[in-house]
């Protein structure tokens, strides 16, 4: 059927369009130089309006469009008109119960899922959203016009409100699940570690996200939560042990998890490693043979000699090595370098050792080529940082041939190594749970490996645990961003925090918690505690007051309480305490810099030498090229990582903190502290 506008209608109406023709299931708009043409799928709404003389017709499309038929005779157009919305109806109808049972699937999709006793993942729901949108496109009939048709339209309503409202419908699903197991498994909360968990605790171990991170605070039970995740796992049948694999950054803490694992689940089957002991048990499965570590790794005088050796051959054979190397120390490191052959001088070899050693560690960690280095270095020091590498390439060559001599690896080839097995197929990954302690430690090699795990096995989900507020190991590789931006390096996924301390009352973690959140960089945390603490548990005091100290202490402080004296270094250790065997004989004392006290805890702690200048806290800067080349990027806030040392000192007490600073050439920290309200004693 057909309608065209009659000649002086199109005359007068001056339209692109003068006649319209039914099709099968659409309708054809048509003029002299244009066509449009609507199929029923398309088609919004139609109205037929008489004008004056003539007729008109509407098409209505989306996103507003309309196309109009103007100068057809009335009658004509009326006519029209009614045959096509009749055959419009028809073929909407049966349309209609195409679509319906479509929505209705979906409705029914949906609600299965909201009433399955299961985690619904963020990329579960996404994937769901994604389907639902590919769904509703490939509708018969468009989703504007679903409200009109009595058999979609609750289905219908559903679905969108699902879409519309996603994220916060999965949240209020995962938290009706999460109170449900928590009541259901209540006696597996209760008995899985010596104490009850916790409400958080318990919440961060049914968390069922393909990558969580959770955030741990000082004192917050970190270990408690890994050993329940592990055995939450087993209770609820997602996984075997064999399948779980722990990872620690030390043969110590992996040993005492995986005593704890073995003590609370009554299982040796689950593996507790460091980065190091699993890339070679992955190179022993997957390789020819497993590889042997070079004995220089646990040997510090036999690999300073080493490179000293190599450093003194090339300095004797090349002049424009010992002059590249002059410059390097007197420029850079502002050392007083002697005239003649410097590189016969023991006391600069025995200071330079270190050094060499830290740098070669370095390079080998960023595991490329040379040029591959270069090319990565910050454009402001690329220059330099070339040359510095060029005076280490023979240094490298001598540990690569002592390697080779002795047919075995380095650390950092190890984890290289398992790497190029994983992406070549090697080894199949058994493990469906990936669970890392400390994890605001990880360095990128170490990530790499954690990446290459979940490449080879899809299925792998990963359960971090760590504290960006006690991230202080960047000087050994450590990179804070894999932390702080924990979804853009493992995928998008879910962050919980553990909200109580049971180790510092309330008093320590308020000045703890609000001087290392000066920095707008860490993530934000809820970390409670359990007891209220005085206005005295956090004290500074003038460093001339130690021993005064000690004398009150000595009076108060149980045999069986510890006292914890913390300093930035260890050559910095108060020569009072060369006296402390007989003058505090009861006094539980011990001295250790900040950094080794990581993971401890005491009753008393005294930070010493919060003070400026060289052996200052914070800690002047003072990295070479080499560091600031391959090290990960410093921080845009000052005093980042030294200020996170300084929590970690704070936190490592129970029950109060003195801070000794000098009165002559106080810390800046001083100055932060006093604004927080920490009080400043004239006597202890």
């Amino acid at each position: 059927m057909e309608l065209k506008a009659t000649s002086l209608g199109k005359r007068l109406a001056q339209h692109p369009y003068d006649r319209a023709e039914i099709l099968t299931a659409g309708v054809k708009v048509s003029g002299d130089k244009h066509e449009y043409l609507i199929p029923f799928n398309q088609l919004l709404d139609i109205q037929c309006r008489r004008g004056l003389v003539w007729g008109e017709l509407e098409f209505t499309l989306a996103e507003n469009k309309v196309v109009r038929l103007h100068g057809t005779e009335w009658a004509e157009t009326q006519r029209f008109y009614h045959h096509l919305t009749t055959l419009w109806q028809q073929w909407s109808q049966e349309m209609s119960e195409v679509a319906a049972g479509v929505l209705n699937a979906w409705q029914e999709k949906i609600r299965s899922g909201e009433t399955q006793e299961q985690w619904l993942r963020r990329d579960e729901s996404q994937a769901l959203c994604q389907a639902l949108r590919r769904a509703l496109q490939a509708l018969p009939v468009p989703t504007l016009r679903l409200e009109s048709f009595d058999n979609c339209r609750d289905a219908w309503r559903e679905c969108k409100d699902w879409l519309a409202d996603s994220e916060a419908k999965r949240l209020a699903h995962n938290q009706a699940f999460t109170d449900a197991m928590l009541t259901r498994y209540a006696d597996f909360f209760a008995n899985i570690e010596s104490s009850p968990l916790n409400p958080s605790q318990a919440r961060a171990v049914v968390n069922g996200e393909r990558s969580l991170l959770v955030l741990a605070g000082a004192g917050s039970g970190k270990t408690s939560v890994l050993v329940a995740r592990a055995g939450w796992l087993i209770e609820r049948g997602e996984a075997t042990a064999e399948q779980i694999l722990l990872l620690a950054f030390g043969r110590k803490a992996a040993r005492e998890m995986e005593e704890r694992l073995q003590a609370r689940l009554h299982t040796d089957a689950i593996a507790a490693r460091t980065f190091h002991a699993l890339a070679l048990h992955i190179i022993g499965q997957g390789g020819r043979k497993t590889p042997r570590v070079s004995e220089l790794e646990n040997d510090t005088a036999a690999r300073h000699d080493l490179l000293l050796t190599a450093w003194r051959d090339q300095c004797r054979e090349k002049k424009a090595q010992a002059k590249g190397w002059r410059e390097w120390l007197s420029n850079e490191l502002q050392w007083d370098i002697d005239e003649g052959e410097f590189w016969e001088d023991e006391a600069l070899c025995k200071r330079l050792a270190s050094r060499l050693d830290r740098w070669l560690g370095l390079m080998r960690m960023h595991g490329g080529s040379q040029a591959e280095m270069i090319a990565a270095a910050p454009d402001d020091v690329r220059d330099v940082f070339q040359k510095r590498v060029k005076l280490m390439a023979p240094l490298l060559k001598a540990w690569k041939a002592a390697l080779k001599a002795e047919e075995a690896v380095d650390f950092s080839g190890l984890i290289h190594q398992a790497i190029n097995v994983l992406d070549k197929g090697r080894f199949v990954s058994p493990w469906k749970h990936i669970l890392v302690d400390e994890f605001q430690d990880i360095s990128p090699q170490r990530a790499a490996l954690l990446a290459a795990l979940r490449r080879q096995n899809s299925a792998t989900r990963l359960f971090a645990v760590g504290d960006d507020w006690q991230a202080i190991y960047r000087f050994s590789g450590a990179q804070l961003s894999l932390t702080t931006a924990f979804e853009d390096h493992f995928g998008e996924g879910d962050q919980c925090a553990l909200d109580t301390t049971y180790r510092f009352n309330g008093r320590i973690g308020d000045i703890a918690n609000r001087f290392v959140q000066q920095n707008p960089h860490q993530r934000e945390k809820p970390l409670n505690s359990l007891r209220a603490g005085d206005s005295k548990a956090v004290t500074l005091l003038a460093q001339e007051q130690l021993e005064a100290l000690l004398d009150k202490m000595s009076g108060y402080v149980r045999p069986d309480e510890r006292v914890l004296v913390l300093a930035r270094y260890h050559h910095l250790r108060p020569a009072a305490l060369e006296m402390a065997a007989t003058r505090w004989p009861k006094l539980q004392l011990e001295f250790m810099t900040i950094h080794a006290s990581k993971g401890q805890q005491a009753d008393y702690v005294i930070i010493v030498g919060l003070n400026e200048g060289r052996d200052g806290f914070p800690a002047p800067a003072r990295e070479s090229i080499m560091e600031q080349a391959l090290l990960p990027a410093t921080e845009d806030f000052p005093d980042a990582e030294e200020r996170r040392l300084l929590y970690v000192a704070l936190t490592r007490a129970r029950h109060r903190v003195w801070l000794l600073y000098d009165k002559a050439a106080p810390s800046v920290f001083v100055d932060a502290l006093t604004r927080l309200g920490v009080p400043t004693a004239r006597k202890p």
